[in-house]
């Protein structure tokens, strides 16, 4: 029974920006990239259209926000600066670490995150020193739950279908997109994560 987890909110409690506008302008400028003075405006403009379920590379957005003023960066500058303005601390939450125990003694473990920034969740694993066999987010594959295609693509990370997947996260409406393919959800409104291993035992005892 392969279990894929959601990252944020689900396994790691993680500190966010205040204004993620202005930490990624700090990130920039620590990088020696010119920051517009309208840069809070630019980087709140859309500035690429994003089909329905499909994930936007954060680093794309705010190259494209400096392009629409102007600014050509340096794409791998873009790509450290945008990593660095949410690389925040992070602490695992109560039961995170028995949850995945648990889930390992009956099939492989992934997790699968909504996730735009590239490298973010892989940082977050490593800061809370947690390991799963393979990390699957949007921006890696392209798709936001619940889209379907996200799932499928935790499913083929874990060689294995998608209707076999039991899939454990805090957020309804993303993370119960799993029974769109055929999976099982375990949502944390209704399952405490202190209690995800005597649920996930009973789902394999069915």
């Amino acid at each position: 029974m392969p279990t894929t987890f959601d990252l944020f909110g689900t396994l790691v409690a993680a500190e966010r920006p205040e204004r993620p506008a202005s930490a990624v302008a700090d990130a920039l400028a620590a990088r020696d990239v010119p920051v517009p003075d309208d840069w809070a405006d630019a980087y709140r403009e859309p500035h690429d259209s994003v089909p329905e379920g499909t994930e936007l590379p954060l680093p794309g957005h705010v190259a494209a926000a400096l392009e629409s003023r102007g600014v050509d960066a340096d794409p791998s500058a873009v790509r450290a600066a945008t990593l660095a303005a949410f690389d925040r601390p992070v602490s695992v939450r109560p039961g995170a670490r028995d949850a995945l125990a648990a889930a390992r003694e009956h099939g492989p473990v992934a997790v699968l995150s909504n996730c735009s920034v590239p490298g973010l969740a892989e940082r977050a694993l490593d800061r809370a020193d947690l390991s799963v066999e393979t990390v699957v987010t949007s921006v890696g594959c392209g798709w936001r739950k619940p889209d379907p295609r996200a799932f499928e693509a935790a499913a083929d990370a874990l060689d294995a279908a998608p209707e076999s997947l039991v899939h454990v996260g805090d957020d309804r409406d993303a993370d119960g997109g799993i029974e769109a393919v055929g999976g099982r959800a375990v949502l944390l409104d209704e399952t405490p994560l202190e209690s995800v291993p005597s649920e996930l035992e009973g789902i394999a005892c069915r």
